[in-house]
């Protein structure tokens, strides 16, 4: 969820951040961002929009032919897509009668919510805490900017901890380094925030983005299926591609920049007592909870490894459409389960079934505004597939590129920049891909590409200006954090050092996409299609 919060508005920027340019755009973008609502009130005006756009366009008559051939599931019998006015009273009947069916059949929210029952037990018993700390303060000085970047890419697996424990902890490292602690800052901002999407695990962002891709493929192809684990390759490659860059970024560039650090400009007195480094005990329960994962996988090996492996497909016997596939996100659940479990009984954090349980809870209680975002967006998607709309302005959409030519890897990098451009004023991942997945990804579709490298396009935009908008929900967070340090910073002074990474990673990123999709034809994920060829 992104939060508009304003309380920075008034902070005092440079004389060149007042002159500069960029500043001047970074105010525009954050002016428009402001005007916009809260995600929720947004998606609950969309569905007012679209009600109101239904009757009007139902009145017109407003068509298209469709593109795919006679027989198809779906098609009309006379070969044209009506838009379906939903403003009289049978649209009214429908929208009443599935209102709750529309929220609880919405893809993401159950997926989501039994990947954070695990993450939770993990997040809670301490495991992810002490093995980001254990990661970053145990690494050389040599390497401790690329390990800050990479730890910050991995840590999205546990949801809000980047923010929380390791972008204040890497600016503690590389204050006691003698390097300046914005710089370390920037490293692990960049890589949480910034790497967003990158990942060695499959997290709950996949099963949330997969479930409104595959809503939103449903529109074209009402058979397809993406699960969470379609774009696993291509993020995992990209960890140690965006950490390369991060690193380069930080040391090259903002470093320098930087310059040597002054004490005088820190708010006060820095309290250096929180760095945390593992204790023996945290040590012995990490080996522990590491051998718990290790079992873990060795079993679901046994089941996916053998050529008769009971997970594998029934009839084919592969892998691809599998059981164990389609229940990657109970995977998920066990893999962080089981040795947060581990770890939190030989700490002691977790002593008995109530301690497991409490931290379910917990996890669940932080998702009330997500639940609630959930229900607005599962109408506003619903409705807009019963209107048809989606349809038409794909099959339009999707006519208008075939017609000026722009089909090919322009195209792709166009809706990269596009999805990177919608993030600086809606910033939550979930919120954006919502609102837009039902345009672009039967649009995209339709001209050739699977829903499948869509998303892992849209995740690059997404992905990469998340550190360069005031809309991104934890930018407060990051304010206070960089206050410590230099007391009179501003948006202004804060962005520019990120916009550094936000060009690198857009472009460094776009560059691995080309080539993995457009050059060497490489599946973005397990079973992943590259070109779309339904039609």
């Amino acid at each position: 969820m992104t939060s508009r919060s304003t309380e920075y508005k008034g902070a005092p920027q440079s004389g060149a951040d007042k002159k500069g340019g960029f500043t001047r755009f970074l105010d525009t973008v954050e002016w428009l961002g402001n005007l916009l609502p809260h995600p929720i009130t947004l998606f609950a005006i969309l569905c007012a929009v679209i009600l109101i756009a239904s009757g009007i366009a139902g009145y017109f008559e407003l068509s298209v032919a469709d593109p795919r051939p006679e027989g198809v599931a779906g098609r009309a019998t006379d070969g044209m897509i009506q838009v379906v006015s939903l403003l009289n009273g049978e649209g009214l009947s429908r929208i009443v009668g599935s209102l709750v069916s529309n929220f609880t059949g919405f893809a993401p929210l159950g997926t989501v919510l039994v990947a954070l029952l695990g993450v939770g037990i993990a997040e809670h018993s301490g495991l992810l805490s002490a093995t980001m700390r254990g990661l970053v303060m145990n690494a050389s000085k040599r390497m401790v900017t690329v390990t800050v970047v990479f730890a910050g890419i991995v840590s999205n697996t546990a949801s809000e901890l980047g923010y929380v424990v390791l972008i204040p902890l890497a600016a503690m490292i590389f204050h006691s380094l003698g390097r300046h602690p914005l710089a370390g800052l920037a490293a692990a901002f960049a890589g949480v925030s910034g790497g967003y999407s990158a990942n060695l695990l499959l997290g709950t962002v996949d099963p949330l983005l997969s479930g409104i891709t595959q809503t939103a493929a449903n529109i074209i192809d009402p058979e397809y299926v993406v699960g969470p684990e379609v774009n696993w390759y291509f993020m995992f490659v990209s960890t140690f591609v965006i950490a390369a860059l991060g690193a380069f970024v930080t040391e090259k560039i903002v470093e320098p920049k930087l310059g040597k650090y002054n004490e005088a400009d820190a708010a006060g007195d820095l309290d250096m007592t929180g760095m945390g480094r593992v204790t023996p005990a945290e040590k012995r329960a990490l080996k522990g909870a590491g051998l718990a994962a290790l079992a873990v996988c060795a079993l679901l090996a046994l089941t996916i490894v053998p050529e008769n492996g009971v997970l594998r497909h029934p009839v084919t016997g592969d892998i691809a459409g599998s059981p164990f596939l389609k229940g990657i996100v109970a995977f998920i659940f066990v893999f962080f389960a089981i040795p947060g479990f581990v770890y939190g009984r030989m700490i002691g954090t977790m002593n008995s079934d109530r301690d497991v349980i409490d931290a379910m809870s917990k996890s669940m209680s932080s998702m009330g505004m997500y639940i609630v975002l959930v229900f607005f967006a599962a109408q506003f998607v619903a409705f807009f597939s019963w209107t048809n709309f989606g349809t038409v302005v794909a099959v339009q959409g999707a006519t208008f590129l075939q017609n000026i030519g722009l089909t090919g890897p322009m195209l792709m990098l166009c809706f990269i920049v596009l999805c990177g451009f919608i993030n600086l004023m809606l910033g939550s991942a979930s919120a954006q891909w919502a609102v837009t997945a039902p345009i672009f990804v039967p649009m995209l579709m339709l001209v050739g590409y699977s829903p499948e490298v869509i998303q892992a396009a849209y995740r690059i935009g997404d992905s990469t200006t998340n550190i360069i908008t005031p809309m991104m929900s934890y930018f407060g967070l990051i304010m206070a954090v960089a206050a410590r340090y230099k007391k009179d910073l501003g948006i202004g002074t804060l962005m520019a050092m990120m916009l550094p990474y936000s060009i690198v990673f857009l472009l460094g990123w776009s560059l691995l996409f080309f080539l993995w999709v457009f050059v060497f034809g490489l599946p973005v994920g397990p079973g992943a299609a590259t070109f779309y060829n339904g039609l």
